[in-house]
């Protein structure tokens, strides 16, 4: 893209200065301000959303910026690292709170927004923040206009721009204008997108000739320039800089302009943007601009820039956020070859689909998942030794407590491995409580035990209890299909896990069907779990997870071949337990020893069974229930390492 050369061997691509905030987005849509009843949290503010939106596209991107000591901005700085962006810039303000943005979607047109930036962690930025080695081992620096409004900001930004230059690190300006932010609103009116302001443009104009490319929408470059007629303001920009000049046009797309400014700008190539319906143009211009720099990093020309630039702009117009809509290259690729237009791209199943699996995500060690959500086998085992079931949940918070030693047994150990809990609503809501934010592997069930067809425990209207659950708790699902079932019930079954699918697919929690082929079915055929797998992809069900009972070494070569070609996203398969005696268990991780897709066990009963009888029937004190479950867990633990080395 013109003559741009940047320098080689550097450590980043691209550290985005400015803002950092957290995103509270309205979720009615159409509703007044006024009237919302619920947020959303995201990750926001306009350098962090290009920050956020650059990683996602694979470039090296960081941050440059302060948060507060509080707890959201731990979650913005756990965002950003979550999604590899480099966080050593973010600095940590003891004195200020992290900023927040109020955010709402009454209409296309309509979008209320009230900044609560009254002293906020990213505006206290000074010089002493900014590090000449940490400048100097990127290709580039973007820096947002609002990180000029201010003298502090002002002085820590300009500090930026010096060791920038000095080490040939290019220079990126996103207009970025806020009029709300620059003092020319009343304080609650973050909507309004342009003031003319003789000031400001002054204040722009001094900034401008330290850039190699400035990037603005029609509005943003009439401050810039001083005019509200678009070509009288681009040649008065010209006048001031050389850079490269990007004009954003909405719908229309985009032009990029390298010399002199054209008499009309029809004149210069209009790279036409992808026609979308639109539900929320906050953040598209972030997208665009993270779009564009994946392509000028990468070496693109002109048209393979705007062509980034365009359809990420296009697929957050499509969606609910700013950062989390970001879209993935997987995601481009896809929207850039189907063979007819999307213009609803949030309708699209395979597009949605893609935005959930093809981003970063948590890697998982081999799992060893301690599966403790039974309901009915833990009431029946109190009743036969005459307890009271009430006592039930305390003995799930005993098992976390074997969970957490088997933790520090391996760390000790030095064996690489993540440990988790399957866990239900009824019983364990305690212990669920306590496992949540440890950065262990959860689920909980949501299935009727023992139903068939499928039935939900909260009845059929699934999303609505998913909407409590945290993030990180995984739906687990258990269902007797069978693929020879009668026709009926099969639909039945179909129906329901649809739906279960679609609610996570929405929710954004990740799904686990564990599938048992009903055990008094007239067909045997040992391809049963195979066929079964097979149906459920064959209608459109692609769950993160898989639970299946111990396979021979015959099947595990079918599954693999099966899962890696039909959904290459899939997280793998955890082997259940069903009671088996542990022999039987550590033979069937010995059958499942080459498996590239079984990642590791969820079993339950045979580590808890006997114990927990033991326990409820007062035969055996607290520290006796955690050392035998612990025993067995680890037990099971060695076999499956065994059966891997």
């Amino acid at each position: 893209m013109g003559d741009i050369s940047f320098s080689s061997g550097r450590q980043l691509d691209v550290i985005c200065l400015g803002r950092l905030g957290v995103d509270l987005y309205a979720q009615q849509v159409g509703a007044r301000l006024e009237d919302v009843s619920s947020f959303a949290k995201y990750l926001g503010g306009s350098s962090a959303n290009i920050a956020f939106g650059t990683a996602r596209l694979g470039l090296k991107s960081a941050m440059l910026t302060r948060v507060g000591d509080d707890h959201m901005g731990r979650f913005l700085t756990e965002s950003l690292r979550s999604e590899g962006c480099d966080t050593r810039g973010i600095k940590v303000d003891s004195q200020r709170l992290t900023a927040m943005v109020l955010l709402g979607i009454k209409d296309r047109e309509t979008f209320p927004l009230v900044f609560y930036r009254e002293n906020c962690a990213d505006m206290a930025l000074v010089e002493e923040d900014v590090d000449e080695a940490f400048i100097a081992s990127s290709k580039s620096l973007l820096i947002t206009g609002t990180h000029f409004s201010t003298p502090g900001v002002f002085k820590a930004s300009s500090k930026a721009l010096d060791y920038a230059e000095k080490h040939n690190v290019k220079r990126v300006l996103d207009i970025d204008y806020r009029p709300v932010l620059w003092g020319l609103t009343g304080k609650a009116d973050g909507e309004t997108r342009f003031i003319a302001s003789a000031e400001v443009s002054t204040h722009v104009q001094k900034i401008l000739p330290r850039f190699d490319l400035i990037v603005g929408t029609e509005e943003e470059f009439q401050i810039a320039g001083g005019s509200e007629d678009l070509l009288d303001a681009l040649r008065r920009v010209r006048e001031i800089t050389a850079a490269t000049l990007v004009v954003k046009l909405g719908a229309q797309g985009c032009t990029v302009i390298h010399g002199a400014i054209p008499a009309r700008l029809e004149d210069s190539e209009i790279h036409r943007g992808i026609r979308v319906e639109v539900l929320n143009v906050l953040g598209a211009g972030d997208a665009f601009m993270s779009g564009f720099l994946r392509g000028w990093l990468s070496g693109g020309d002109d048209a393979r820039c705007c062509q980034l630039a365009n359809a990420c702009g296009a697929l957050v117009v499509s969606r609910h956020a700013c950062a989390p809509a970001m879209p993935s290259l997987a995601e481009l690729d896809y929207l850039f070859n189907s063979p007819v237009p999307i213009v609803r791209p949030d309708l699209d199943p395979v597009l949605n689909r893609l935005h959930r699996v093809s981003v970063p995500r948590r890697s998982w060690n081999p799992l060893f998942i301690f599966a403790f959500d039974h309901r009915f086998q833990l009431v029946e085992s109190a009743q036969q030794a005459g307890a009271d079931p009430a006592r039930i949940p305390q003995l799930k918070q005993l098992f976390v407590q074997a969970i957490e030693q088997v933790e520090r047994s391996l760390a000790a150990q030095g064996v690489v491995a993540d440990v988790g809990l399957l866990a239900d609503e009824r019983f364990g809501q305690d212990a669920l409580n306590a496992a949540t934010g440890r950065g262990w592997w959860l689920a909980r069930p949501v299935e009727l035990q023992n139903s068939r067809p499928l039935a939900f425990e909260h009845g059929r209207s699934i999303g609505s209890n998913l909407v409590k659950w945290p993030g990180e708790q995984i739906i687990k699902c258990l269902v007797q299909f069978h693929p020879d079932d009668e026709p009926l019930l099969r639909l039945e079954q179909e129906a329901q896990l649809k739906g279960l699918y679609d609610a996570a697919q929405i929710s954004g929690h990740e799904l686990l069907l564990e599938v048992i082929p009903a055990k008094n079915h007239a067909s045997t055929r040992p391809d049963v779990l195979y066929r079964a797998i097979k149906r459920l992809y064959n209608i459109g069900i692609y769950p993160d997870w898989w639970k299946i009972e111990t396979q021979p070494g015959s099947v595990w070569r079918q599954l693999d071949e099966l899962i890696t070609a039909r959904d290459p996203y899939c997280r793998g398969v955890v082997l259940l337990g069903l009671n088996a005696p542990v022999e039987a268990l550590a033979e069937g991780f010995r059958q499942a020893a080459n498996s590239q897709v079984c990642r590791g066990f969820a079993v339950g009963r045979t580590i808890f069974q006997q114990p927990a009888r033991a326990w409820l029937a007062g035969e055996i004190d607290d520290a006796e229930v955690v050392s035998r479950v612990r025993e067995t867990f680890e037990f099971l633990i060695r076999s499956w390492r065994d059966a891997r080395a």
